[in-house]
């Protein structure tokens, strides 16, 4: 086989890895993407480019469960250069409540159902910082290991187990001063399983 025909096969084959890794993670960077940003156009932005830089580092794109991962690390980075490109100082809290009025939240942790025990929840998340914030939403909503979770953020497992209790300690503590019970206290037996997983993952 000449050197020409190799180049094609080539291309074809890093075509259809590509395509693959598009069908299988596109719904989980949407709503990793949705959950994050302020507008819709802003969204369909960071989208397009993650798929992008994807594309071009596909050599780079790990295999098997680290794929997704790796996927919102590369939204992760790219929603932050979108934040600074456009000049934007608006508090991350900010962002995330408006986008919580605005879209359901997946199941892990739904907010669509109003009482008091996920309002409570929605407002102890909000106060946190932006980083106990997304290491807590990373575990709850997008349902990564901590080991996935060093993935997205660039650190080792151990510091990302460490980081998450504390998030987990510090969102409790939260609660408790507000003097609401936290989901896996006695009195909030009946918060669904999403909730509860905020307290019950690794230590």
């Amino acid at each position: 086989m000449t050197e020409n025909a190799v180049v094609p096969d080539r291309c074809a084959a890093a075509r259809h890895r590509f395509e693959t890794l598009y069908a299988e993670h596109h719904p989980h960077v949407f709503g990793y993407v949705m959950r994050r940003c302020g507008r819709a156009e802003d969204a369909a932005d960071a989208i397009a480019e993650t798929f992008l830089v994807a594309w071009r580092r596909l050599d780079d794109a790990p295999a098997g469960e680290q794929t997704r991962p790796w996927l919102y690390g590369v939204a992760r980075r790219v929603l932050a250069n979108q934040r600074r490109g456009h000049r934007r100082h608006t508090a991350l809290a900010e962002q995330l409540g408006a986008e919580l009025a605005r879209q359901p939240m997946p199941v892990a942790v739904s907010f669509e159902q109003p009482n008091d025990d996920h309002q409570d929840l929605r407002d102890a998340l909000l106060s946190l910082s932006s980083d106990d914030r997304e290491l807590l939403m990373l575990e709850a909503w997008e349902e990564l290991s901590s080991e996935q979770i060093a993935t997205v953020l660039g650190c080792s497992a151990g510091a990302a187990r460490t980081r998450l209790h504390r998030a987990r300690r510090r969102l409790q503590e939260t609660l408790e001063r507000a003097g609401h019970a936290a989901p896996n206290s006695p009195a909030s037996r009946t918060a669904e399983p999403g909730i509860t997983h905020l307290f019950a993952g690794e230590i």
